[in-house]
C-alpha cells in the first residue's frame, strides 16, 4: 500500500488540528513531508516567513533577552538556556560565543526561515525556526517567560519576507557519506596525525587522504583511537557527573552546531532516550541509534584532547564530548583517565 503524502497547505493544517499531541517533526514524518513543510502551511495563520540570512537576524536576537536555543539531529538534541549575543558573521561559517549559548553556524544551510505564534493549552509559545533546503530543522529559537515580547514583534516585522505563501519547495536530502578510507594510506595517516598542533588539522588531514572521519578512525589504530562498546556512553556521562568533570558537548547537523561547556548533574534514561535534565541546558540522546563509539585521541600545542564521539548505522556523527579547556590547557588529566577505563568493544579489545 502506497503511503499518502499530504501537500496541501489545508490537508496540512486538518491533520495537524487532528494530531495536536504530536511533535511538528513526528508528525510531518508520518505526513510524508519535511517538517518546513509543514510549518509553511500555517503562514498566514501562526507563522510569518522570515528572511534566513544570518546577518539578518543574529544582531536582532539578543535584545529578545533570555530565551532557548536547540539543535539536534536525527539521534540526538541539545537545548541550551541563554541569551545571543557576540556574533560574528562569515561567509562560510559564523559564530555565537557567549558562556550559555554556544554555536558554529554555516549559512548555507540557513535557507527558511519561520516566526511562530501558536496557542496552547498553557499559553502563547513564540519561536524561531530555520531549516535547509529539504525542509529540515537547522536550529530553534523558542522564548521563555521573560523574553521581550515588544522586541519579537519589532524583530517579526523587520523580518518579514515579502513571500509568504504557505507551500514550500523542498531539494532531496544529501545522503550520509558513507565511512571512507584507504588502508593503503594508513601509515601516512598516523604520521600525519601525531604531527597535528591542532583539532582543527585534523578535517584538513583525512581530506588530503580522501578519507572522512569515521573512515580514518576505523583504521587509525591506538594510541590513536580506540572503539568502545555502545553501553560505555551511558557509564561516561554517569561517571562526568559523579566526578564532576567540565565536559564540552557537541552536537549538530550539516548547517548549525551548538556546544555546552560545563558539568553534568541529572541523568534519566526514559524509553530509548537518555537525558541531561539541568536547569539551563537540556540533552536528549537516543541510545538506541548508536551504532560506533570512538574514544580519539588529538594533539595539539596545549596537550592531547581526548574525545568520545558516537556514530549511528549510516556513519553520520550524533555527538562529541570531550573534557572542556582550562585556559591554555587542551587536556584534564581527570576526564583522560576516564576515558581510557570505558569499556573497549570486544573485537577491539582482542587484537
Amino acid at each position: 500500500m502506497t503511503e499518502q503524502v499530504f501537500t496541501a497547505p489545508d490537508q496540512i493544517r486538518a491533520a495537524h488540528a487532528q494530531n495536536s499531541g504530536k511533535r511538528d517533526r513526528d508528525l510531518a514524518e508520518s505526513l510524508g513531508i519535511a517538517e518546513g513543510q509543514l510549518v509553511a502551511a500555517f503562514a498566514g495563520h501562526d507563522v510569518t516567513r522570515l528572511s534566513a540570512n544570518l546577518d539578518d537576524l543574529f544582531p536582532r536576537l539578543n535584545a529578545l533577552g533570555e530565551v532557548m536555543a536547540l539543535t539536534r539531529n536525527t539521534s540526538c538534541v541539545i537545548e541550551k538556556v541563554g541569551q545571543y549575543d557576540n556574533y560574528h558573521s562569515g561567509a562560510h561559517a559564523s559564530m555565537v560565543l557567549t558562556e550559555d549559548i554556544d554555536l558554529r553556524m554555516f549559512p548555507s544551510h540557513w535557507v527558511h526561515a519561520f516566526a511562530i505564534e501558536r496557542n496552547t493549552d498553557s499559553g502563547a509559545k513564540r519561536s524561531l525556526q530555520i531549516f535547509d533546503a529539504a525542509g529540515d530543522a537547522v536550529h530553534k529559537i523558542f522564548l521563555r517567560e521573560g523574553s521581550d515580547l515588544t522586541q519579537w514583534t519589532q524583530l517579526v516585522s523587520a523580518l518579514a519576507s515579502d513571500d509568504q505563501s504557505q507551500t514550500l519547495d523542498v531539494a532531496p536530502r544529501k545522503p550520509t557519506e558513507a565511512p571512507k578510507a584507504n588502508a593503503d594510506k594508513a601509515d601516512i595517516l598516523r604520521v600525519e596525525w601525531a604531527k597535528m598542533t591542532d583539532t582543527h588539522q585534523f578535517m584538513r588531514l583525512t581530506s588530503k587522504l580522501k578519507m572522512n572521519r569515521l573512515g580514518a578512525y576505523r583504521i587509525a589504530g591506538e594510541p590513536l583511537v580506540k572503539e568502545l562498546t555502545p553501553a560505555a556512553i551511558t557509564a561516561m556521562f554517569e561517571q562526568a557527573r559523579d566526578k564532576e568533570i567540565e565536559v564540552m558537548i557537541f552536537v549538530g547537523n550539516s548547517g548549525c552546531i551548538e556546544i555546552h561547556g560545563g558539568r553534568i548533574k541529572s541523568l534519566k534514561q526514559m524509553g530509548p532516550w537518555f537525558n541531561v535534565l539541568d536547569p539551563r541546558f537540556n540533552l536528549h540522546l537516543r541510545t538506541d541509534h548508536i551504532a560506533e563509539v570512538w574514544a580519539v585521541t588529538k594533539p595539539t600545542q596545549r596537550g592531547p584532547a581526548v574525545s568520545v564521539e558516537a556514530f549511528d548505522a549510516e556513519g553520520r556523527l550524533i555527538f562529541q564530548i570531550f573534557g572542556r579547556r582550562s585556559g591554555e590547557i587542551d587536556h584534564r588529566p581527570v576526564w583522560d583517565e576516564l576515558v581510557a577505563g570505558l569499556e573497549p568493544k570486544p573485537e577491539a579489545a582482542l587484537i
